[in-house]
């Protein structure tokens, strides 16, 4: 497999890479939605930060059937990034049990998907507003469960699937259904550059990387470990940092103010706010920080009005600044 480009390497792009930063530090949050054109380095982003994590525990990762022999104590594994396939078969992603073998000689076989292979790790799903319906929905349960189980005439086979869902896709090509939308915890948009500065540098780091990605890889190298360190300073301190009431009190009155369905999004908001300000050093959340991640908890779970063209990044905008000055 080969080096994947250096997360620190990526040019602008900033609202997607903070989205899976905080995703990595909490991966409760619930995935993230990833809308915009193509070739904007989606899935660069999601294995780069995959790549980018220290190698993690062998017993957590994958899947260990009953009676295995477990992984030593300290072996390592690179954290997975599991790319699913638009045409990927139900008994692929989730996995399939053998109902010959276990008929026949009394053999619990299961052959695991890729939902086994994702546990520790990443799930990316490009075009995911193509994928079907029932697919979305069985992968959108499991990545809130943390548990996959498989059923066969009778017999179930249930393990630990525990990863960051991140899907893309570009509205113009078929919309997500709104109640599979509001299951994804963060939203992003990203677009092609349009100031020449960043596409020229783009162009030169791309060229670079081809040409020789050890060295490039090695110009980041002091880069990517800052990255490490606060990735790794969050997800300690992330459940000891304290959410004011009254912080809560204006998550749900953003909410409240921008007409969000549901609590969902307020629990995305506080947790989202709370993994903020834990990669940020911060022990408590500050009105700053569910500013900075509203957009991101909020715009993919706004109902739009017929008569309404304002944008839902614009709307939320709006309600924070009128909370500010209220």
């Amino acid at each position: 497999m080969g080096k994947a480009f250096p997360f620190s390497a990526i040019v602008g792009q900033d609202e997607m890479k903070l989205a899976l930063l905080i995703a990595a530090v909490d991966p409760r949050i619930g995935g993230v939605m990833v809308f915009g054109d193509r070739g904007t380095g989606k899935s660069t982003a999601v294995r780069a930060l995959a790549a980018l994590l220290p190698p993690m525990s062998a017993a957590l990762a994958g899947f260990h059937p009953e009676g295995a022999v477990p992984p030593p104590a300290k072996a390592t594994v690179p954290v997975p990034f599991v790319d699913l396939p638009l045409g990927a078969t139900e008994d692929r992603v989730v996995g399939a049990l053998d109902l010959e073998r276990a008929l026949g000689a009394g053999v619990k076989a299961f052959e695991p998907g890729l939902l086994a292979r994702a546990n520790g790790g990443f799930l990316y799903i490009d075009e995911v507003n193509l994928l079907e319906d029932h697919i979305v929905d069985l992968l959108l349960d499991v990545a809130a469960s943390g548990e996959n189980v498989v059923e066969r005439e009778g017999l179930s086979v249930r393990h630990p699937a525990r990863f960051v869902l991140v899907g893309s896709g570009n509205p113009e090509e078929g919309e997500l259904r709104p109640q599979l939308l509001d299951r994804f915890g963060l939203s992003v948009e990203v677009r092609t550059p349009q100031d020449l500065a960043s596409r020229v540098e783009i162009l030169k780091r791309c060229d670079a990387f081809e040409r020789t990605p050890e060295a490039f890889a090695e110009s980041w190298h002091s880069s990517e470990k800052k990255t490490v360190k606060r990735i790794a300073r969050g997800r300690a301190a992330v459940s000891a940092v304290a959410v004011p009431d009254a912080m809560l009190a204006r998550a749900a009155q953003l909410c409240m103010a921008v007409g969000a369905d549901g609590l969902r999004g307020e629990l995305t908001l506080m947790r989202a706010s709370r993994a903020l300000a834990a990669l940020e050093g911060a022990g408590s959340v500050a009105a700053d920080h569910i500013a900075r991640v509203a957009p991101l908890a909020l715009r993919h779970r706004l109902r739009r009005g017929v008569l309404d063209e304002t944008g839902s990044t614009v709307r939320i905008e709006r309600a924070l600044e009128d909370l500010a000055a209220a």
